[in-house]
């Protein structure tokens, strides 16, 4: 087992570092603590990260105009992404992932029409899972797609959809029959061809990435765009959370390490009782805790990533990746603010804005608490969700 970085990872995670510290911190930080970042300048982001694989091409095939890399490559730079800016990171979670969905799903047109165009960032996708009855289980997704002769109607709601207030086009799991669990499928809705509405949330943290309510009201589809065959919909969905549980993990670590790095030069900075705050055993103790907290996260994720590059189902690695991660990142980022005294809950020094965000990720792709029953009916055999 190898835990050092290739020469390839480690150049191109310098590369991508020299990139995140003179080109992306700047823009980033005009929109700091909650502004939310528009489309037109997330797709300039996007375009501008495009020669290092991180605008939406990374993991996709060069047979389908992506830079085919491994994931594993990928995730070693998405981190030091999500280090930089957490808002950044999500929304190319979602476009990366959705470009992803469209080169393994089983519609070829679909593809072809949609993908080169992600491929060049000139349109945002968002996918169509969550309801406002319906989170961790996606079996009982409500929205309804009607066959109509050769067309679907879409009626519903989704909620929680990242880059929804500003995307081009949602992969919207919808129920095509009232069988159940193998009544679920997944259609492909334009805004501009097709038409649905949108309301932006404001939330806890992450405010400068869209996280919206999307709105279906008869919305008339071409059977053409169904992307998987109904009946598939719940499955397809439960292999693609193996994907993104360990990228929801990463985007914690990326948080965590930033507020570790704040955390570190404060400690360093800050004077009291004649030294240094760092010079305290206590400030020591809790810089030691979250630093054995953050390299533990980061071998579980990175775990993860080497097992989807290998080709191994990996459900129980994903989601322990993305309970350990998302709920160290709280706790490391806690401490920051600690460490940072009466400064830590002002604006003026970022770490409350990184407590916000790192507290954001351990909801969305499954609770902790369903990451726990997975892991726990692995163990025991026994299934709590029936």
């Amino acid at each position: 087992m190898n835990f050092l970085p290739t020469d390839e990872q480690r150049l191109a995670v310098e590369g991508f570092n020299r990139f995140l510290e003179t080109k992306l911190q700047p823009i980033v930080r005009r929109y700091q603590p909650d502004k939310l970042i528009e489309k037109e300048r997330m797709l300039e982001i996007f375009q501008l990260m495009l020669p290092y694989g991180m605008g939406g091409n990374g993991i996709i095939a060069e047979k389908h105009g992506g830079m085919g890399m491994p994931w594993l490559t990928y995730a070693l730079m998405y981190e030091q992404l999500a280090r930089v800016s957490g808002d950044v990171a999500i929304s190319l979670l979602i476009q990366q992932l959705g470009a992803y969905s469209l080169e393994v799903c089983s519609n070829d047109a679909m593809r072809d029409k949609y993908l080169p165009r992600m491929l060049r960032a000139e349109i945002i996708a968002c996918s169509g899972i969550s309801e406002p009855g319906v989170g961790s289980n996606v079996a009982e997704v409500t929205c309804r797609a009607k066959k109509d002769g050769d067309l679907y109607v879409v009626t519903g709601e989704k909620t929680w959809i990242s880059n929804g207030h500003y995307s081009d086009f949602c992969m919207v799991i919808v129920r095509t029959s009232d069988d159940g669990a193998k009544g679920l499928s997944m259609i492909l809705v334009d805004r501009a061809e097709h038409g649905y509405d949108s309301r932006n949330i404001d939330k806890l943290g992450l405010n400068s990435t869209s996280t919206a309510q999307l709105f279906f009201d008869g919305v008339r589809v071409p059977a053409a765009n169904m992307l998987i065959a109904p009946g598939a919909g719940l499955k397809n969905t439960l292999v693609l959370f193996e994907k993104a549980r360990p990228m929801v993990g990463l985007t914690s670590v990326g948080i965590a390490q930033a507020a570790l790095d704040k955390a570190v030069a404060y400690a360093k900075e800050r004077r009291q009782h004649g030294k240094p705050i760092g010079a305290h055993q206590l400030i020591q103790g809790m810089l030691a805790e979250a630093a054995i907290e953050l390299d533990a996260a980061k071998l579980l994720v990175y775990r993860a990533f080497n097992l989807i590059d290998h080709g191994v189902r990996c459900e129980v690695e994903s989601a322990m990746a993305k309970c350990y991660a998302t709920e160290i990142a709280v706790d490391v980022a806690s401490k920051a603010v600690q460490i940072h005294g009466g400064n830590g809950i002002t604006k003026d020094f970022g770490v409350e804005l990184l407590f916000r965000n790192a507290r954001m990720m351990t909801i969305p792709d499954g609770t902790t608490e369903i990451q726990k029953l997975i892991i726990g009916r692995a163990l025991t055999g026994l299934n709590a969700f029936s």
